[in-house]
């Protein structure tokens, strides 16, 4: 299956349940037509409701093709977005301590499929249940469900760098492609998080982060951050592999 069809098909199952739904309704309104007239009423502006939700959801589910920067120093943005978070923070789990993040907002009219910020191996994947607190808020990354996929970067050797898919409030499924021992090229999708959510990216501190918040990026594409040209050293914290298993 090719990753760009997984969120087409995804759409199309939202649809194809909100269908189903429809369907139930329209024939209790039919049932009840002998009733009283006004159940057809309702069932036609229910109807016009649904094809206005699939129209959304087919719009929200799409999956543009990046223009991937060439430059082996460039690491680009894991998500569509509004960056409103950039700092030095502490991430002990696959960076092992400190590093910088860069928090992305996606709205429910960006993508929301996910890319990999730089070519190399997923050697890290933690499914973390929690709240569905908006994602609007900066500090939902701490107490909300999300996946946090940590990848060991091919293109310097030592360099790890990970991806934080948040759910939000009305994002409740956060869907990875990926897997412990998959090989990403830069670019290429990570998962889906279904509806307004969030995306972090954390680096090095070696790196020079490229973006500012308020500006707009393009998942795939837009170069958030820059390394220079020594080969960063391996962090030694480490953390072990985990499967992404969700309740």
């Amino acid at each position: 299956m090719k990753e760009n069809s997984r969120a087409t098909k995804a759409g199309r199952r939202v649809i194809g349940r909100a269908l189903f739904f429809l369907l139930l309704w329209i024939g209790g309104a039919v049932l009840a037509l002998w009733l009283k007239s006004s159940f057809v009423t309702v069932a036609l502006v229910v109807a016009a409701v649904w094809i206005l939700f699939s129209v959304f959801t087919l719009y929200f589910f799409r999956d543009p093709e990046p223009r991937v920067p060439p430059a082996l120093e460039a690491v680009v943005a894991p998500a569509h977005g509004l960056v409103d978070c950039v700092e030095e923070t502490t991430e002990l789990e696959f960076m092992g301590g400190s590093c910088r993040r860069v928090s992305i907002f996606l709205s429910v009219f960006d993508v929301h499929v996910q890319n990999a910020p730089v070519a190399g191996k997923i050697t890290f994947l933690k499914y973390q249940p929690g709240q569905f607190v908006s994602a609007l808020k900066t500090e939902s990354a701490k107490c909300n469900e999300n996946v946090l996929i940590g990848i060991e970067s091919s293109e310097r050797p030592g360099e790890r760098i990970a991806v934080r898919q948040i759910a939000g409030l009305i994002a409740r499924r956060v869907v990875s492609w990926v897997k412990v021992g998959d090989s990403v090229a830069r670019g290429q999708r990570l998962g889906l998080i279904q509806f307004g959510s969030r995306c972090d990216l954390y680096l090095p501190l070696s790196t020079q982060v490229a973006v500012r918040p308020g500006e707009r990026v393009v998942g795939g594409e837009t170069v958030v951050a820059t390394r220079g040209g020594a080969k960063h050293k391996s962090n030694e914290a480490g953390a072990s592999s985990q499967p992404l298993t969700h309740p």
